[in-house]
């Protein structure tokens, strides 16, 4: 136990030391690297020898999509690496020295840009170190916000794919002084930030070796081809559901009845509410000849709204024309109260929708059948019908008086037919025809002939 607590004493005691030891053999290194360099020019021996720089992302976040002006804001680590020829030095000099962090300023940095970059400024990097290793090797971290240009596609929003490109190159070093290498197959995903918008399907890299017109020399760049893909649950509620709840109030325009004064009023909400949707979704789409789907669907259904508001209109007009109007042709009511009321399955009152007439009115028909007369008889003399041809009485019985209560009779139009053998009536009554006035006295007399008629026969016999 006391051997444990001496030896912890000596090595906090030297540690200080050693760390003091590093600490002097790194200034000692620095100025030593940096005593006859200059960041200006390229770091290889010969001048003939290209320069490899080794380059990866690693995407942390979508910031920002914005479909209207075509611009993605995007949060990048980007990482770096090349060899320094003149930044070696053997690590057994330097106290087993073998790495430092310096400033990336101190030492010469590659000119890779974005190609496709949409900043104003083209200042979103960070100046971060570099770490320089006893080989030469450097590796520059540097996290980055980059404003990138992308062509949106939308025609299927809000269930569209998009695909954006990154192309970073070097903007003054052509592939015989510099070339690009990719450290991996895509960029790295591990850290990224999910987005509520966005879904990220992957990121491959591609390297291309392009020549410009401008030079003869190739430009190799490297491109990142980032794919997304919207999540359409937030349209499908606030747009879609909304849109579709609106135009199914449309066709109810039709079941509401003509003198509510409802019906043209309702198709023109509807209408108005479509055109609100309608502006929401074209404030967010970019001004591309290109409609989406969704501007599509609004204008179809905006423009069967506007049909049937325009049928209701026509529909109230026939309606409110009143007695003067022209009668309808035959061929329109043919058209329509036959054909197209079968299609649209309207009936008549007290029709059933398979088609045949309702039990009652069959019963109704069967039993006038059967009160009506037959047209040789005699005994269609002397009864007396209403108007619906219903008969009272026959000629042997009194006539009864009907009653004028019924609701659908009006008191002009009511008119009693008596056909009478005998000429001759009281009142002065046509022979077969008597207003309700006189029609009390011609019963009276035919009572009173009935009674006579036996009293005559007797004295004859």
């Amino acid at each position: 136990m006391k051997l444990l607590v001496a030896g912890s004493s000596l090595l906090l005691f030297f540690l200080p030391g050693c760390l003091a030891a590093h600490g002097r053999f790194a200034q000692t290194l620095l100025s030593d690297l940096f005593s006859n360099y200059t960041n200006a020019l390229r770091p290889v021996e010969d001048t003939d020898h290209v320069i490899n720089v080794t380059l990866q992302i690693t995407l942390s976040q979508i910031i920002d999509m914005d479909e209207r002006n075509q611009i993605l804001t995007t949060y990048l680590w980007i990482r770096q690496v090349w060899m320094d020829a003149y930044l070696t030095w053997n690590k057994e000099d330097y106290d087993g020295l073998d790495t430092i962090r310096i400033p990336s300023s101190y030492v010469w940095r590659p000119d890779i840009v974005l190609y496709n970059s949409a900043d104003d400024h083209f200042s979103s990097s960070m100046e971060t170190n570099v770490v320089l290793r006893h080989d030469g090797q450097v590796m520059w971290d540097q996290p980055a916000i980059t404003k990138s240009s992308c062509s949106v596609d939308v025609v299927f929003f809000p269930f569209d794919l998009q695909q954006c490109h990154l192309t970073f190159g070097s903007w003054t070093h052509n592939g015989n002084q510099m070339d690009l290498v990719n450290a991996l197959d895509s960029a790295d995903l591990s850290d990224f930030v999910p987005n509520v918008e966005w879904e990220v399907l992957e990121m491959p890299a591609k390297k291309n070796v392009i020549l410009y017109g401008c030079c003869s020399d190739p430009y190799p760049d490297i491109t990142f081809s980032l794919h997304l893909k919207r999540r359409a649950s937030f349209y499908i509620f606030n747009l879609l559901i909304p849109c579709m709840m609106i135009s199914f109030l449309a066709p109810l325009s039709f079941f509401l009845p003509a003198d509510s004064g409802e019906k043209v009023s309702l198709g023109v909400t509807v209408l108005l509410a479509l055109t609100v949707f309608q502006l929401l979704v074209a404030e967010s789409m970019p001004p591309s000849e290109s409609v989406p789907l969704i501007g599509k669907y609004y204008i179809a259904t905006m423009t069967m709204i506007a049909a049937s508001t325009a049928l209701t209109i026509f529909i109230m007009n026939i309606h409110h024309c009143g007695p003067e109007a022209r009668p309808v042709p035959e061929w329109v009511q043919r058209l329509i109260l036959s054909h197209l009321a079968r299609i649209c399955f309207v009936y008549e009152v007290g029709e059933n929708c398979l088609g045949g007439a309702s039990s009652r009115k069959q019963a109704l028909s069967q039993e006038e059948s059967e009160a009506l007369p037959p047209a040789n008889s005699d005994t269609s003399r002397g009864q007396s019908w209403d108007v619906d041809q219903r008969a009272w009485v026959g000629r042997a019985g009194p006539t009864p008086i009907p009653d004028f209560k019924h609701p659908d009779w009006k008191e002009d139009l009511f008119v009693t037919i008596d056909h009478l053998e005998e000429g001759g009536t009281t009142g002065g009554c046509e022979e077969d025809e008597e207003d309700l006035s006189c029609g009390g006295g011609g019963v009276e007399e035919e009572e009173e002939e009935e009674k006579e008629e036996p009293v005559t026969r007797r004295r004859r016999s």
